[in-house]
């Protein structure tokens, strides 16, 4: 249904994943399960929606602080292009491009289904057809592991026929002290019980730099409240005797660029009554008009919108691996860093809430850049990695767990360093 990894890529992939299985089935028929899985840690992943890397800087982030000194930071965490948060969760989940997975936007749109991405209908096979790719969760579960999710964008699909063993559709209004202690259940169940792998989300920053911006200091209050998050869940597994039995890897899928309400443009004029709707705003724009439009509509926009750089699907820059998925458009617009674009109507709409912060610009703007802190027995103490793409994480979170990787676009090489064993 969706494009997937080149053919040498598969090939190389599963001819691995047969060998490997084959290894740790140890002659067991029936079963991947690791023979020593009482003693292997369990791993919790955690987004802090938004978080740029200066926060660390800035703020006064005791805790996170803490994991970094008794860890691995990288310098930055790099995004993948766009920079918006289904498309960076679900690759740091399989290690594929979005061409890949097929979550290419937050607000998708297949233009052979003829139909919009419906976050309202979770639970339903229209819903579960959307995902690609298989998410570390699905990963450990085939391989006899248990997974929990406290919230992850795929956790609430049922992908390939499988869901985390126990999950919640995403609630905003459920406290951050609520999640860390479902959380601390789940990993303090015995060892043959735990879930292998456990996710967990939380939105603060990224909520906080769309309404005040990122330059501004009531982010701080969103910083202090994930680092508060972390010490709550430093110090529960602490006192459950698990801070030698858990590795930790906390990211964010992206930053935030400061977003005035002075630097704004109108196209209106660059778009003709028949050239389709936009479907997605600023700032990334999403032109699907009819093929004998497409000449005339991106030739109006490179005249009129001096704000917008415009790439054709087959055009797209080849450091954003995106293109070949059917869900990409025809003509995508690009908005320049720190500006807001769109027609009058979408204006009025935005105006109604101004965002004084936005992410989705290009991946190679510094402020787009995310974070990376691993810490637990199987990282290294007080190391700084040099920046590495999101797509990588997944080839490190299978070799902390044990567990062979599906095919996917990420190389354990460029992380590999992060490593104590």
């Amino acid at each position: 249904m969706h494009p997937s990894p080149s053919a040498s890529l598969r090939s190389a992939r599963w001819l691995f994943a047969l060998v490997a299985l084959a290894a740790l089935a140890d002659g067991c028929a029936g079963t991947t399960r690791p023979a020593d899985e009482a003693s292997t840690p369990a791993l919790l992943l955690i987004s802090f929606d938004g978080f740029r890397p200066d926060y660390l800087e800035r703020f006064d982030t005791p805790n996170l602080d803490r994991l970094v000194a008794n860890g691995v930071r990288a310098e930055h965490l790099i995004p993948v292009f766009p920079t918006t948060t289904f498309p960076n969760h679900y690759t740091i989940a399989t290690g594929l491009y979005p061409d890949h997975h097929g979550i290419v936007f937050n607000d998708l749109w297949d233009p052979i289904w003829d139909r919009w991405f419906d976050r309202r209908a979770v639970g339903t096979p229209e819903y579960d057809a959307w995902w690609g790719g298989e998410p570390i969760w699905v990963t450990a579960r085939k391989q006899g592991r248990a997974a929990a999710a406290m919230f992850w964008p795929g956790t609430d699909a049922e992908i390939g026929g499988w869901r985390p063993n126990e999950w919640r559709a995403y609630d905003g209004s459920v406290p951050n002290d609520e999640r860390v202690d479902q959380v601390l259940a789940w990993l303090a169940r015995p060892a043959p019980e735990r879930p292998a792998i456990v996710t967990l989300y939380f939105s603060d920053t990224d909520d906080a730099g769309h309404e005040f911006g990122p330059s501004s200091d009531r982010v701080g209050g969103a910083v202090h409240a994930v680092d508060g998050v972390i010490g709550r869940l430093v110090a529960g597994l602490e006192a459950r005797d698990l801070a030698g039995q858990v590795d930790v890897i906390v990211v964010s899928d992206h930053g935030m660029a400061d977003t005035p309400p002075d630097q704004v443009e109108t196209i209106d004029d660059a778009l003709g009554p028949d050239d389709g709707p936009i479907r997605h705003a600023s700032p990334l724009l999403a032109f699907w008009p009819a093929k004998e439009r497409l000449d005339a509509l991106e030739a109006r926009l490179w005249e009129r919108a001096r704000h917008v750089t415009l790439y054709r699907r087959e055009a797209l820059p080849e450091r954003w691996h995106l293109g070949t998925n059917r869900r990409v458009p025809p003509l995508l617009g690009v908005v320049d860093e720190g500006w807001t674009v769109g027609t009058s109507e979408m204006l009025a709409h935005a105006a109604e809430r101004w965002s004084l912060g936005k992410h989705g610009y290009d991946n190679a703007a510094p402020s787009m850049r995310a974070i990376f802190v691993a810490t637990g027995p199987h990282f290294k103490r007080s190391l700084v990695l040099p920046p590495f793409e999101n797509v990588h994480v997944y080839e490190l979170m299978c070799r902390v767990l044990g567990l062979v990787p599906a095919p996917n676009d990420g190389r354990l090489a460029a992380v590999e360093a992060a490593l104590a064993r």
